[in-house]
C-alpha cells in the first residue's frame, strides 16, 4: 500500500458496508459497496472506508478538522440532499498528497478516531438504518449502511479506543470521548448502542435480505433481537441503586408479573379428520355455499385435497365472499382482473429514464429480482432458468407495490407468494390471494416491531400457563423473551416444514379456527415436544437456538396440529383461566384504558421482555387479574 508495514496494523475489517452518496440530482447509483476498517497507522487508530473496486490503492484521503494555527485552506464539496442529516461534506487538506481518485473512489475516507465527534443513527429510503459519523470540525461524513450487518462488531472494536455515550437531547446521537477520559464509567452506556445495531432493526434487515439474516445467520440475528428487547443494563442497575426512582410508564401496558402457573385440568385427546374432498355438495343451485362454517371446520381438521385448493383458497383468503353466487363471482373476477392489470400497467409503462428518477421503484425492482431468483427453486414450478413461474412471481410482486404504496415490497414476501402461485397457477388470482394473506401478517413486517414483540409476550403468557417449569427454564436462558421463536412467528413456520406441509398448515391457519392466535399454540406444541431435550440439559441460549433451528424439516405436522388443538381445549376447559390467557385466545376483549389499573402501566412488562444479564435469579412472566 506504499507505506511501512510496521507502521500499519489492521484491527477490524467488514465487507458489505454501503456508502450513500446522496447524489439526488444524479442518475448514477447512490449506494457504493465497500469495506469499513479500523487501522492503526504509526500507533494512531483511524476509521477508514474504501470502495470494493478501489482495493489496493494508496491510503484514502484523510478527513479532519483544521487546528488552530494551520494556515492551509480546506476544500469542501457539499450536497445537502433532502435533509440536513444527509449533508455530505468531504473535507480534504489541499496540501496532502494522496493517490488520485475518481468515480466511487472519490468517496473513500480515513478519519482519525481522535477526530471523531459523534455517531448518529439515521433513517433513509426503504426504511434502512444508516450510521452517520461526524468529525470534530462539525462535518458529517457520507452515511454508511451495513448491508450484511456488523455494526455491533464495529462498535465493540471502537470501544477499545473510545467511549460512546447517548446524548441527553437526541436519543439517536452518541457522543464520543477518549478512552482515557476521566469522566464516569460509561460501560453500561455502550449496551445502549443496540439501537444502532442491526438487531434493533431486525424487521428492516429481514425486508432487505431475509436469507442472510433470519434464514442464513439466524443465531446472530436472534441474539440481536434479544438485545433489542432487553432493557438497558444501566437502567436496571440505576433502579437497584436508587429504589426511590419513579418507574416510567411502560410502552406495552397490561402485563403484571407472577412466578407461578395455573392449575389446568387434563389435556383432552383430539383427532384429526380427513381432507376436504367434496366441494360441489356445499353449493346450492346458484353456486352459493350453504354452510361456510362447516367448510372451514373441515379444512381446520383435515386440510384440503390438492385438486380443490385452487378453488377453496380463494374463499379462505377473501378473493371471493363466502356467500357469493357463481354469477357474482364471475363479476368479481372480471372487476378484479381489470383492477389488477390497471395496476400492472402502472409499473410496466414506466420508462427507464423515469425509473432513474424514481429511486424507490428502482429499489423495489432490484430487491424483487434478487428475491425471485432464489425463492423455492427446488420446486418444479420455479426451477430452472427462464421459467414462466419466475416471471409470474416477479410481476405479481411488482404489482403489489402499486397496490400497497405504504408497505411496498418486503423482501421475503416472495416466500409468502410462492405457495399461493403454485396452487392457483394464475396471475390475477394469486395476486388477490396474496393481498388477503398480507392482511393477516403485514404487521409482522412493521418497522416498529411492536406486533412481533406482542406475539412473543403472548407466547410467554401461554407457555407459563401450560408449563411453568419449561417456561422458567427458557426464560432463564433467554431473559424471558422467547426470541428463538422469532422466525416461526414472523413467516408462519415457512422454513420449519416441507413445502407440502406448509400448504396444509397455512390453510388450517387461514380458517382462523379455533382462534386467531392458533399459530402461538402451534409454537407451544413444538416447544413442549422438545421439553425432554431441553430441561435437564446443559443448554445455554445459543445451544437452545441451535437445537430449535435444527428442527427444520424434522417436525411431524399432524402431531403438532393435534397437540396444538389439545392445548387449546385444555386451556378453554379451565374454569379459572387467567384473564390475559383468555385475551390471547380471543375468549374476552382486552380491558379498556379506564379499566386498566395504574399497576398495569408499570415497568413490569419491560422486566418480562428481558432482565439484564446477571439479573434476578427467578424468572417472571405476566400475572393475571
Amino acid at each position: 500500500m506504499g507505506e511501512n508495514v510496521e507502521d500499519y496494523k489492521l484491527i477490524f475489517e467488514k465487507e458489505g458496508v454501503y456508502l450513500h452518496t446522496n447524489a439526488k440530482r444524479s442518475v448514477q447509483e447512490t449506494s457504493i459497496p465497500g469495506f469499513i476498517r479500523i487501522v492503526e497507522r504509526a500507533g494512531q487508530p483511524a476509521l477508514e472506508w474504501s470502495p470494493l473496486e478501489d482495493e489496493g490503492r494508496s491510503a484514502p484521503a484523510v478527513l479532519y478538522s483544521k487546528k488552530d494555527g494551520e494556515g492551509s485552506e480546506e476544500d469542501t464539496n457539499f450536497d445537502p440532499g433532502y435533509e440536513p442529516d444527509w449533508a455530505v461534506i468531504s473535507t480534504v487538506k489541499k496540501d496532502r498528497e494522496h493517490a488520485p481518485v475518481k468515480d466511487s473512489g472519490q468517496w473513500a475516507f480515513s478519519l482519525p478516531l481522535s477526530e471523531l465527534y459523534s455517531l448518529r443513527r439515521a433513517r433513509f429510503s426503504l426504511g434502512r438504518n444508516f450510521m452517520v459519523l461526524t468529525s470534530r470540525g462539525g462535518h458529517p461524513l457520507p452515511p454508511l449502511h451495513f448491508h450484511r450487518g456488523g455494526t455491533r462488531e464495529l462498535l465493540r472494536a471502537l470501544h477499545h479506543y473510545i467511549i460512546l455515550d447517548q446524548s441527553p437531547v437526541d436519543g439517536r446521537l452518541f457522543l464520543v470521548y477518549p478512552r482515557d477520559s476521566s469522566s464516569a464509567d460509561f460501560g453500561p452506556s455502550f449496551d445502549k448502542l443496540h439501537i444502532l445495531d442491526d438487531g434493533s432493526d431486525i424487521v428492516t434487515r429481514f425486508i432487505h435480505d431475509p436469507y442472510a439474516t433470519t434464514f442464513g445467520g439466524f443465531s446472530k440475528v436472534t441474539n440481536f433481537f434479544r438485545a433489542a428487547l432487553r432493557p438497558p443494563e444501566a437502567a436496571v442497575s440505576r433502579s437497584a441503586q436508587d429504589p426511590g426512582l419513579t418507574s416510567q410508564p411502560d410502552d406495552e401496558p397490561g402485563f403484571e408479573l407472577i412466578t407461578c402457573g395455573v392449575e389446568l385440568g387434563p389435556r383432552p385427546q383430539v383427532t384429526r379428520g380427513r381432507p376436504l374432498v367434496q366441494w360441489e355438495e356445499f353449493l346450492d343451485s346458484e353456486g352459493r355455499l350453504n354452510d361456510p362454517e362447516k367448510v372451514k371446520d373441515l379444512v381446520f381438521r383435515g386440510g384440503i385435497t390438492p385438486n380443490l385448493r385452487k378453488e377453496v383458497w380463494k374463499f379462505l383468503l377473501g378473493f371471493y365472499p363466502w356467500k357469493s353466487t357463481s354469477k357474482e363471482r364471475e363479476e368479481i373476477l372480471r372487476v378484479k382482473t381489470d383492477e389488477y392489470f390497471r395496476m400492472k400497467v402502472q409499473w410496466k409503462s414506466v420508462s427507464e429514464e423515469q425509473e432513474m428518477r424514481n429511486s424507490l421503484l428502482r429499489g423495489y425492482r432490484s430487491l424483487i429480482e434478487r428475491d425471485v431468483n432464489r425463492t423455492d427453486r427446488n420446486n418444479t414450478f420455479f426451477s430452472g432458468n427462464d421459467n414462466p413461474g419466475l416471471t409470474l412471481l416477479h410481476d405479481v410482486l411488482m404489482t403489489y407495490c402499486m397496490y400497497n404504496f405504504d408497505l411496498g415490497y418486503v423482501q421475503g414476501m416472495s416466500d409468502l407468494l410462492s405457495p399461493i402461485l403454485f396452487v392457483t397457477q394464475n396471475e390475477v388470482e394469486s395476486f388477490w390471494c396474496l393481498t388477503g394473506f398480507m392482511d393477516l401478517v403485514h404487521q409482522n413486517f412493521e418497522e416498529s416491531q411492536e406486533a412481533m414483540k406482542q406475539q412473543l409476550l403472548q407466547l410467554s403468557i401461554l407457555l407459563k400457563a401450560l408449563d411453568p417449569e419449561l417456561c422458567d427454564f427458557l426464560d432463564s436462558q433467554d431473559s424471558g423473551s422467547l426470541c428463538f421463536c422469532f422466525r416461526w412467528l414472523l413467516i408462519w413456520f415457512k422454513r420449519e416444514f416441507s413445502f407440502e406441509d406448509i400448504l396444509t398448515l397455512w390453510e388450517v391457519l387461514w380458517t382462523q379456527l379455533p382462534c386467531d392466535n392458533f399459530h402461538l399454540l402451534i409454537a407451544c406444541s413444538i416447544l413442549e415436544s422438545q421439553r425432554g431435550e431441553l430441561i435437564g440439559s446443559d443448554h445455554d441460549f445459543n445451544t437452545i437456538l441451535k437445537h430449535i433451528n435444527e428442527l427444520t424439516m424434522k417436525l411431524d405436522l399432524q402431531s403438532v396440529l393435534l397437540d396444538a388443538e389439545a392445548i387449546y381445549r385444555q386451556l378453554v376447559g379451565c374454569k379459572d383461566l387467567p384473564r390475559q390467557v383468555k385475551q390471547v385466545l380471543g375468549l374476552c376483549s382486552p380491558p379498556s384504558p379506564a379499566e386498566e389499573s395504574s399497576d398495569s402501566q408499570s415497568s413490569e412488562t419491560e422486566r418480562l421482555l428481558g432482565q439484564a444479564e446477571g439479573g434476578a435469579a427467578s424468572s417472571h412472566v405476566p400475572s393475571y387479574p
